[in-house]
């Protein structure tokens, strides 16, 4: 199958930009861009960092082909040098990303590009898509795995994705989040993210009985046997159909049942009594998996009313992030090079979480040395170093009378260079290594930043020297 060329997927001002860039002397002008977000989804305390494979994946094709330049041309606003730029088009900017998996928090650069600005403005779109869709997924799946509280969690939301494509990133994005597989079965071919799933209600409508339906299975599938029980009555009919089966059909060939789904109705209850009927019956080992509608409040709820559930199946509350489908990540201007030197660019806004960080910069996240703990991320100067072996001030960019004197402390830098001169200099980590990285770094959290609700204020701060040059270019515009 031929690999979709996805250059044209842009905004269209990106084009008229680029034009008016190329006729007014810019095509050589040095810019820099950040990508920053502005609010947790959710209300929570922080996102989870996806998307940046696939963003590699974009910027090393970027090529426009014949197509591309006669349906430019058609448009009549384009002059022919514009048109010829782009017909010999290479991609030439240097970027950075924070890696993926990595626990990220409003208003810190977690992409950075720097190049010509025709071409550092011409990604936007997409850098933005790309990792606004699977941050938004990871973040929510992480919810859902935390809240399951070490219960195996699956992804089922592929047929109510937005899309194919959103179905096939967002089971990526949820494996590297934590969950335990999917239900779509290209993100396994494709990615490696585990393709599970036995049955729907239309298998055992398909039989005569129920009994029938699952004994069929059952001989099947001996070894995976996992049985959808709500079909007609949970506790009437679906399971002692059930444990009819297993007695009949599995335990005849030395096999053990390995599981029933309970897919609707009140979860909590019916799985209580499921698991007492199951146990009385001998089939201690038969894992109860629930699905319908789930989210992280409710497979929070249902588990401190005791619910007896081992598993989880979510699906489109995960898959669209219903609660809140939109990342909003940006991306801004925040310099330019004039003779070799990087002037700052600010953008200003009555709203003040509107007002952009200037500069080519860095993000250090501090560590506790006593626990490994995160304390605070801090934004420097894409120069600057945190020397480690002294205190360290850090304040509130907005409050800065808000100070705290940070002691015994490691500093890590978060952005990573991933493409030199258009050249891409970083190799993609495998998901399994990227889903243990999310996982441990989500460990160095306080649980406090990782409740649900009202969850404690992560510290994202300016370094001094960067707050001096932002407070310049504040007091410069004001007048």
């Amino acid at each position: 199958m031929n690999k979709e060329n996805l250059t044209m997927l842009t905004d269209f001002y990106e084009f008229t930009m680029a034009n008016g860039y190329f006729e007014h002397g810019f095509v050589d002008k040095i810019a820099y861009f950040d990508m920053f977000f502005r609010k947790v989804p959710d209300g929570g305390g922080f996102a989870v960092m996806a998307g940046v494979e696939q963003l590699i994946e974009y910027l090393k094709d970027l090529t426009f082909n014949d197509e591309d330049i006669e349906f430019l041309r058609a448009k009549n606003i384009f002059c022919d040098e514009f048109l010829n730029y782009l017909r010999n088009f290479k991609f030439a900017c240097d970027v950075w990303a924070i890696p993926e998996g990595t626990p990220i928090f409003p208003g810190e650069p977690i992409v950075t590009v720097r190049g010509p600005v025709i071409q550092a403005q011409f990604i936007e779109t997409m850098i933005l898509l790309t990792v606004n869709h699977q941050s938004l997924i990871a973040t929510k799946a992480n919810r859902i795995v935390r809240a399951a509280d070490g219960r195996p969690v699956m992804e089922f939301g592929s047929r109510r994705a937005q899309g194919y494509n959103a179905a096939i990133m967002g089971a990526r994005a949820s494996y590297i989040a934590g969950c335990s597989g999917t239900a779509c079965a290209i993100a396994e071919r494709k990615y490696g993210v585990p393709a599970l799933g036995t049955m729907a209600h239309s298998w055992i409508q398909l039989f005569d009985n129920e009994y029938d339906a699952f004994a069929a299975y059952a001989k099947t599938y001996p070894n995976d046997c996992t049985l959808l029980v709500d079909t007609y009555n949970v506790l009437k009919s679906g399971i002692p159909n059930a444990i009819k089966v297993f007695n009949d059909v599995l335990l005849p060939m030395g096999k053990r049942p390995k599981g029933i789904r309970i897919d609707s109705g009140d979860i909590t209850y019916l799985s209580k009594k499921a698991r007492k009927t199951l146990d009385d019956a001998g089939f201690e080992d038969c894992k109860i998996v629930a699905s319908n509608s789930l989210d992280e409040f409710i497979i929070r709820d249902t588990l401190m009313q005791g619910a007896k559930i081992d598993s989880f199946g979510v699906g489109e509350r995960l898959i669209t992030s219903r609660s809140e489908p939109v990342f909003g990540g940006v991306y801004k201007l925040c310099g330019v090079e004039e003779d070799g030197k990087i002037v700052p660019k600010i953008k200003l806004s009555e709203n003040v979480t509107k007002i952009t960080t200037p500069c080519f910069k860095q993000v250090y996240r501090l560590f506790s040395k006593e626990n490994d703990k995160a304390i605070a991320d801090v934004i420097t100067l894409h120069d600057e170093q945190i020397d480690n072996s002294q205190s360290y001030e850090i304040f509130d960019p907005e409050h800065i009378w808000k100070r705290k004197v940070v002691e015994d402390f490691y500093a890590k830098p978060l952005l990573v260079k991933i493409f030199d001169k258009g050249e891409c200099v970083y190799e993609s980590p495998e998901l399994e290594d990227i889903k243990a990285f999310c996982k441990q770094q989500i460990d160095t959290l306080w649980d406090e930043v990782k409740r649900f609700e009202n969850p404690h204020n992560y510290y994202v701060d300016l370094s001094q020297k960067l707050w001096d040059i932002k407070n310049d270019l504040l007091k410069q515009h004001s007048k």
